[in-house]
């Protein structure tokens, strides 16, 4: 059983090694680009969801008598909520353009 199991393993492995780390990263880069053309609420999102983030751990000092884990969950779902919204805009975004 497992002879049959492995068998097939050994022949999904790629053995081409011609293609360089320069060539890959520009591959990635403009194939990110491309994406972001494609759906620009996307990269929108990430940066909202960062930035939500990065002010709610800042005022992570100044939170008053509010519990840690109660300005914790906020942080959380307002970041959640600001990249569900981004992605509601995109998919309209893409409606009107396709329809």
């Amino acid at each position: 059983l497992e002879r049959k199991l492995f068998s097939g393993l050994g022949n999904t492995m790629s053995t081409n090694t011609d293609v360089s780390l320069s060539s890959y990263d520009e591959d990635q880069g403009s194939k990110l680009i491309q994406k972001a053309k494609e759906a620009p609420f996307v990269p929108i999102g990430m940066a909202g969801f960062a930035a939500i983030v990065a002010y709610g751990l800042y005022k992570l000092k100044s939170r008053g008598n509010t519990k840690m884990s109660v300005h914790l969950i906020r942080m959380c779902v307002a970041a959640q909520g600001f990249v569900v919204g981004a992605m509601t805009l995109g998919m309209g975004y893409s409606m009107y353009w396709e329809f």
